[in-house]
């Protein structure tokens, strides 16, 4: 069945729109749309509790390349106009990086507020490049302190389960996937290949071979996603992550790098 396109799931998890009767249908039965909105929820969720923040650390470097790289590989994308180009944002010199970012998940709203028309689809890629970086850094710094002062809170690891090269991918790959009893999964992967695309990570059924999304790997080697509620690991106990393109399509591409079983 078709998914809900991304624009429509980002103003959904903005609070932009309100979900139709036809959406909510879609999503009880979608587990990958109902994923993604999860994830951009939890990207909202993340900048409406910084808003009264001030002194805060420099953000590290490499979050801010993997940001810079993602937007303009969105400006490269073969349906963008000259135009269309011109005006996507980008880095500017003497400008502080956090502008790039936070506008998309700020109590004010996106620069379209108000605006109920589609999407421009450079903005639909950017704004799932910055979701990913931002999942990325705030799931490391839940699991490993991030540098903190404050305790970290202990948490039970329920499934567990070391993820191997597949296919053609070189045997130096591996990974390892930890589901954490507050209903997350931490991912840390090693020796990647490079790809064109972005990595994105799924959970599959091996008996039927359904599949969705569960979010995507930023340009770290580790991140905590949010998994769906109630998903019932024992049927989909394969974790699986691919190579994709930027082609805005939803579909897992056929081209995994690396899978395991979870076990208890």
């Amino acid at each position: 069945m078709p998914h809900l396109e991304h624009d429509r799931l980002v103003f959904l998890a903005l609070g932009e729109s309100e979900a139709e009767d036809v959406d909510r249908t879609h999503l009880d039965g979608c587990p990958h749309c109902r994923g993604e909105l999860e994830n951009l929820r939890h990207v909202a969720g993340l900048g409406a509790a910084t808003q009264g923040l001030r002194d805060l650390p420099d953000p590290p470097e490499h979050l801010w390349q993997g940001i810079t790289s993602e937007i303009r590989a969105a400006q490269d994308l073969p349906g963008l106009t000259a135009d269309a180009r011109r005006r996507a944002p980008g880095p500017r010199t003497g400008d502080t990086p956090v502008s790039t970012g936070r506008p998309a998940v700020s109590g004010g709203g996106p620069a379209a507020r108000g605006r109920r028309g589609r999407v421009p689809r450079w903005l639909a890629t950017v704004t799932t490049a910055v979701a990913a970086a931002a999942v990325g850094v705030a799931g490391t710094a839940a699991v490993l302190g991030g540098g903190s002062t404050d305790p970290v809170p202990a948490q039970t690891v329920v499934a567990s389960a070391r993820l191997d090269a597949y296919g053609s991918t070189p045997a130096q790959a591996r990974g390892d996937a930890r589901v954490l009893d507050s209903g997350e999964l931490h991912l840390h992967v090693a020796n990647l290949p490079a790809v064109p695309g972005y990595y994105e990570v799924w959970l599959i059924n091996p008996n039927t071979m359904e599949m969705f999304s569960i979010g995507v790997l930023g340009t770290g080697s580790e991140v905590l996603l949010p998994l769906p509620p109630n998903v019932d690991l024992g049927q989909y106990s394969v974790v699986d992550v691919s190579a994709e393109q930027y082609d805005n399509d939803t579909a897992h591409s056929g081209d995994s790098l690396l899978r395991g079983s979870l076990t208890g």
